[in-house]
């Protein structure tokens, strides 16, 4: 008798400890890091971020720390970018790895609409990939609030980068709406800019003041954020049944590109809040509501591509500047 209650009693416990050591490791990681560099909203040239308003509500506190992102390979770098690495996640741009997948013929989910979260993100992403190769600012913020919207709803464990992001992202919309918003028009033109004007950071050097640091290491680490999200995402999407969860896929994504650049803490609660990760198939539903599975799958494929051209062109302006080591 004994031995057939124990299993659902430590059953019982350890889905109630998870919470809990979360919430602790990151009391004592916020409380730690209180004491060095807080990242606060940026009081950009202006006016303070907080006076412009904004349709996204403020993100809880709760589960959140900095994701910086590590930047992927993709087949086809930049001839000034740096070398790819065949085989595996390389050190810079993304691989190509989201491929095609069909739904069944029948119309558009709704998720991909002009009303749904996918379909303004990646509308507003698209539209920052300038002709010429640049990436206009406005819209690539833009494609970030969208992202920040779209993602805030899929579970606690999205916060550690849509809270970060949220700040980065209000931060240099009061760049480029600022008094030198002529500057800050794409990222050829702010990085430019910042060089002549002498606002760039030593390479690897954090600024003494985070809310000086220069529009392009926080575009910098913005665009590392783009990488998790683009990665989770298309696993999400494209995992066989049977094989390994979203929450084992999306852990090892963060491994891969992001434990690396965290101090040993926030990886032990990122370890820790991928054990509560929502299944794939809650997941596909909250991504695409009333869509099929597959056709949920297919849209959120389309959206991770969408997230990997942004990527790789930002990453090929980046290298070529030498500016992927500025954090």
């Amino acid at each position: 008798m004994g031995v057939a209650v124990r299993p659902p009693a430590l059953r019982h416990w350890f889905s109630h400890s998870i919470p809990l050591a979360i919430f602790a490791l990151l009391l004592l990681y916020l409380s730690v890091r209180s004491l060095g560099e807080l990242p606060l909203p940026s009081l950009a040239p202006g006016g303070s971020p907080e006076s412009r308003p904004s349709r996204l509500k403020p993100l809880s506190r709760a589960l959140t720390a900095p994701l910086l992102l590590s930047p992927g390979a993709r087949s086809g770098c930049g001839p000034r970018a740096q070398p790819c690495v065949p085989g595996g996640t390389a050190p810079f741009q993304v691989r190509q790895e989201s491929g095609t997948l069909e739904a069944p013929e029948r119309k558009q989910p709704p998720c991909l609409g002009p009303r749904g979260m996918l379909g303004r993100m990646m509308r507003r992403f698209h539209a920052s990939l300038k002709p010429e190769g640049d990436v206009g600012l406005s819209p690539y913020l833009a494609g970030w609030r969208a992202l920040v919207e779209f993602l805030t709803p899929l579970g606690s464990v999205f916060a550690f980068a849509t809270r970060e992001a949220f700040t980065k992202v209000t931060d240099l919309e009061a760049r480029v709406h600022g008094p030198d918003a002529e500057h800050y028009w794409s990222l050829a033109a702010m990085a430019a800019w910042e060089r002549r004007a002498g606002l760039l950071e030593q390479p690897g050097a954090a600024p003494r003041d985070l809310t000086r640091s220069s529009g392009s290491r926080t575009l910098l680490l913005l665009h590392r954020a783009l990488r998790w999200s683009q990665l989770c995402l298309h696993r999400v999407a494209t995992g066989a049944l049977g094989g390994p969860d979203a929450g084992v896929q999306c852990s090892d994504a963060y491994r891969a590109a992001l434990g690396p650049h965290h101090p040993w803490l926030v990886r032990q609660t990122a370890r820790l809040a991928f054990l509560a990760f929502p299944g794939r198939r809650r997941l596909l539903e909250l991504a695409c509501p009333g869509a099929t599975e597959a056709e949920a799958r297919a849209a959120l494929v389309r959206a991770a591509g969408t997230l990997e051209d942004v990527y790789n062109r930002t990453q090929s302006l980046l290298a070529e500047r030498g500016l992927l080591q500025l954090a």
